[in-house]
Formats: C-alpha cells, structure tokens, sequence
C-alpha cells in the first residue's frame, strides 16, 4: 500500500496536495492569490480568473449535534424526493463529526448522505439510514440513485435497512448491527454494491437478485438468489456456486477508494485515499488513513447553471471540480487534461450534453479521479457521452490509474435521450469501480427508436478492471471489450426489454447481440460472477442465443456464468458461445456455467 503523491504539473500557486499517511494533516491552505487584471484598454479583456472553494450551495445540507429538528429537515428532503424518480431534485445530506440520536434518515432519488470525519467512527448516527420501498407497492427494484457513506450507524432495532436496486452505493459504512437489503414485505429487490464497509452483524439479502461486496467485512451472510459475488471481504461466504451462488475471491486485484468531502478542523478538504493491490478489507480504522488529502479552496465549487465553458476554464486554471447538487446543461465537452484532476460530484450532480456533444473527456493522462456523478443523454444523439482517454491512448498509467466511481450513465426516462455509445475506456490501466448505464426501459422518452442507444459500455484500452459492472437494455451489445488483458469482477445485466420482434436484434447469423462481448482478437481476459437475464416483454417469441461471447482461447476465461429468462419472456439458447443449458418455460431458473473453456 502506498500514499499518492502530488501531482509535479499542478501551477505552484494554487497550493499542494497534503500526503496523509502516519504523518498529520498539514495546515491548511488558504486560498488562491488574486489575479491583477491591468491589461491596456485595448486589449480585449481576459476572463476573470476563477477562484476555489466558497459555499457549497443550497441543496447541501449540513448538520451538528446541536442543529434543532434534524430529523423534521431529513423527512422534508424525503417527502420531496421519495418518489422523484426521474424529478430534478438533487440534495447531499452532510452531518459534522460527533454523535447524534434518535434519527431516521429516509433515503430517495437523487439524495446522498455523508458523514465528514476522517473515518465513518468519527460520525455516529443511533438509528438508521433507511431505504425501502413504500412508494413503488414494496417492490425495490427501482430504487436507483442514493447512496450512503462514511457514517457509522447503530440501527434502532438492531439491524439498518438499505433496499436498493442499481446505482445505490453503501460505502465506507459501519454499521453497529445487522443490515438487510430487501424491503419490509420481501418484495422484489434488483441491487447493489457495497465497498469499504464493515457490518458487525449478519448482512441478510433476501429477496436481493444480485448483489456485488468489496474490501469489506461482514459478521456473516444469509442466502442468495441468483448472483452474490465478494472480493476482500472478511467472513465472506465460501465459494460455492452455483449452489448456493456464491463467487468469493480472497482479495480484489486492484482498488483505490472514492474521493470523499471532510472536516479539517472548520475547514472542508477532499481526501483521496491511495492505490491498493492485492486488497482485503476496510481503509480505516487503524489511524489515519493512508492518501492524500487537499483543502477546497483548490477546487472550482460548480454550481448548477454553469456553463462548459466556465468549467473548462477551472480546470484549465489548475482547479479540481466539487459538482454540488443540481443539473448542468453542457454545449461542449468538459475536458479533463490534467494528470491528477479529481471531478467529484455531490448529490448526484447530473450533466446533461447539449446538441449532441461528448459531456466529458479524459486526456491520457495519469490518476484522473472521476467520482459521484450522473450523465444524462440529451435528445440530439451523441456519439459518446463519456471518454476516458482519447482514441488510441496508449501510455501505461499502471502506478497511478484513472478511476472512474459511481459515474452513471442514463439514456432516456426523464425524457427522450440519445447516444451511439455511453461509455468509452481507451485509456489503458483505468479502473471503472461500481457504474450503471442504463438506456431506460420506462419513464418518458422510452422506445426501441426514442432512446436508442447501440452500445453501453465499449473498452478499448488494455488492462483495465471492472469491479461492479452494471450495464443494461443497449440496443446492441450491452459491454463490447476490446481491449486485451482485461478483467472484471461482478457484472449485472438485462438485454433491452422493447425490441419489436427477432430481427431488430439479429446479429448476422446470430441471434441476438450479446450482454458481454470479448473481441474476436482478443488473447487474454478474464471474468467472475457474471449474469444477464432476458425480458422481452414487447415480443417475447424473440430468441437470444447467448449472454456472452468470447474468442474460445486458453487465455479468455470466465467463472461463474449466469442466464435468466424472466418469466419466460425471451429465451437464450446457451449461456456463453455454443455452451449452457437453454432456458426454457416461465419459471425463471437460471442456467449456468461454472468454468469456460
């Protein structure tokens, strides 16, 4: 384990990157020297230079042991938000080091809840940071876009409830108790990801479809439906798929924890915890956590209603992006070319592209931090919405990669959205740790032509990992990997429920595009814990042959494959290439494959 270290290329002016290790935090720094602007009049005059840090906003809520009607504030925020699914609210919920009582924090769309100490003990909540699923009937299997972290939790009966479904993060938690992710009922629950959490009691999921644990702990685990995938979890199950369907892998190859907002004192910083191989278990807990750490005066504060350009200009300024809460429209692409750049998002800071424009580009450059964020398509297609690294990037960025965490992508639902490919990878080492991109399959703008979208997620660089990889409904393939040497660990797939009949999915001579193609070239990849269901609910006579498809190679390998036909709405003929029970009938029983070749 290793402490980043600053990046050399950062203007000397704007202050420098504390390394946090065994060592104290440095002082903190107090802001950007002013720019004088004596340009002769005739000159035209060049743009005010930005300034970072200042206020975090209206839809950032911060609390203190001694703030009055805490929990009247959390249900008000609730109200709003419980059922907004596809509304333009957007709140962070902040709560200050120290010990509070009595709180039930009810978490709906668009809402995040943090705590600000250094480790989730510095922040103690008795009571529960709750989702469930009154709104949709006890059905959770549309509790999207919260999340929770960096807060210790001792739930009011003993165990803290968190049913979610995709993009729900529970990260660095600790919770004091038990945790179970399916909602009062036991209704139908489709999630989720946990990472850097420790639940000292059992974490039962119930009726969870899939689920995906890293770098965590749990005091044990009771069942299993489909897909329960762990890699450096302690007191993980054993491995033992298909029956129950567990993938344990002892420690996950490669990690580097989310940026996350923190008190210094009164002073607000983001600390980027370090790189870590061969990963078991949590950060924290044992002193300071090792990274690097940096005040927010190093930071453009975005507000909603800033422009590209004004973003770009931050950037180009030497700045970092805080996104508060809120919807940024973008008529150009947001460029990140800077080696070290961290553009985190609060609250699920949403960027819609404007007149089909790529909403944000990575240069090839090292340790680009892109966390906390939401990518909306707008209606004029864009060819991409999210770039990692240009076309051809090619430098080895294996000792500080980029990494791009709870970075959603969504095409359509809150209206009509299009793009050819949400995400595209080509900057090699890049580690994309917990994303969903989904092409809507309800909501308005909705249709097989409205929102189409041929390609969710496209790699094209070499070696990079994806741990927690949800990927939905893409006209085409769903993840077209082409890059060699890649892996990925968990990966949550359902095929476009709104094709019109077999030839709007026919692939040349085969039927149907795969969820999870590995290019004909290919040489070396490799995968674990892997599933993709089918529900044609528009044609349910269409036949897919297959929910994966690889160069059958010694070097290309999978563990742990999964098909599902919902209700027997669609049917795969195999699970990966030529191999794997069909599914068949309308008791959705999964097929499988342990091992391929």
């Amino acid at each position: 384990m290793t402490s980043d270290s600053p990046s050399s290329s950062r203007p000397p002016a704007i202050g420098r990157r504390t390394v946090l290790g065994a060592a104290a935090a440095a002082p903190v720094l107090t802001g950007l020297p002013s720019v004088a602007s004596a340009a002769p009049a005739a000159r035209r005059r060049k743009p005010r230079r930005l300034k970072g840090g200042g206020d975090l906003g209206p839809n950032v809520i911060v609390f203190d042991p001694s703030t009055p009607d805490i929990q009247a504030r959390l249900d008000e925020v609730f109200v709003r938000q419980e059922s907004a699914q596809f509304g333009t609210g957007r709140y962070q919920l902040l709560f200050k080091p120290g010990t509070y009582h009595g709180l039930n924090a009810q978490i709906g769309f668009y809402t995040s809840v943090s705590g600000l100490g250094l480790s989730p003990d510095d922040t103690t909540i008795n009571g529960d940071v709750t989702v469930d699923a009154g709104w949709f009937d006890g059905n959770a299997t549309q509790n999207f876009w919260r999340s929770a972290e960096n807060l210790a939790l001792v739930p009011a009966n003993g165990t803290n409830r968190w049913a979610v479904a995709q993009a729900a993060p529970f990260r660095r938690m600790h919770v004091r108790g038990g945790l179970d992710l399916a909602p009062s009922g036991y209704g139908w629950a489709s999630g989720g990801y946990i990472a850097d959490s420790r639940i000292d009691g059992t974490v039962g999921p119930y009726s969870q479809q899939q689920w995906y644990t890293r770098d965590s702990a749990v005091g044990g685990w009771t069942n299993a439906v489909w897909n329960m995938v762990f890699s450096g979890v302690e007191g993980a199950p054993a491995q033992s798929f298909p029956d129950p369907p567990y993938t344990t892998l002892d420690r996950t190859p490669i990690s580097r924890e989310k940026p996350f907002l923190y008190l210094d004192g009164d002073q607000y910083r983001v600390f980027l915890p370090s790189l870590r191989t061969d990963a078991r278990g949590v950060t924290w807990g044992n002193g300071t956590p090792r990274g690097a750490s940096q005040p927010l005066n190093r930071f453009y504060v975005a507000k909603p209603g800033d422009s590209a350009a004004t973003l770009n200009q931050a950037l180009d300024q030497g700045l970092d992006l805080l996104l508060t809460p809120g919807i940024y429209h973008v008529d150009r692409p947001v460029r990140v070319n800077r080696p070290g750049t961290v553009v985190l998002g609060l609250g699920y800071a949403t960027l819609i592209p404007d007149n089909g424009v790529t909403a944000l580009k990575v240069a090839d450059v090292d340790g680009v931090r892109l966390a906390g964020f939401l990518i909306d398509a707008g209606p004029v297609d864009s060819p991409v919405l999210l770039e990692v690294g240009p076309d051809g990037a090619s430098r080895d960025h294996s000792a500080n990669p980029i990494t791009v965490q709870d970075v959603f992508v969504r095409i359509g639902g809150a209206g009509p959205g299009k793009a050819t490919t949400s995400m595209v990878i080509n900057a090699r080492h890049t580690i994309v740790d917990h994303t969903w991109v989904w092409r809507a399959d309800h909501g308005e703008g909705v249709g097989w032509e409205t929102n189409r979208c041929d390609y969710g997620v496209v790699v094209n660089g070499d070696d990079v990992l994806a741990t927690g990889l949800f990927v939905e409904h893409f006209n085409k393939y769903d993840v077209q990997w082409n890059g060699e040497r890649g892996r990925t660990v968990f990966f949550q797939n359902e095929k476009a429920y709104d094709a019109p009949d077999q030839a709007a999915v026919q692939n040349g001579s085969v039927k149907g595009y795969a969820a999870y193609k590995v290019g004909d070239h290919v040489t070396t990849h490799e995968g674990w814990g892997m599933g993709s269901y089918c529900y044609y609910n528009v044609n349910p006579g269409i036949v897919q042959h297959h929910g994966f498809a690889a160069p059958d190679r010694p070097g290309v390998r999978f563990h742990h494959l999964l098909v599902v036909s919902l209700s027997g709405h669609g049917q795969y003929e195999c699970v990966i290439n030529d191999t794997g029970a069909p599914t068949s009938g309308t008791d959705t029983v999964p097929s499988t494959v342990v091992s391929y070749p």
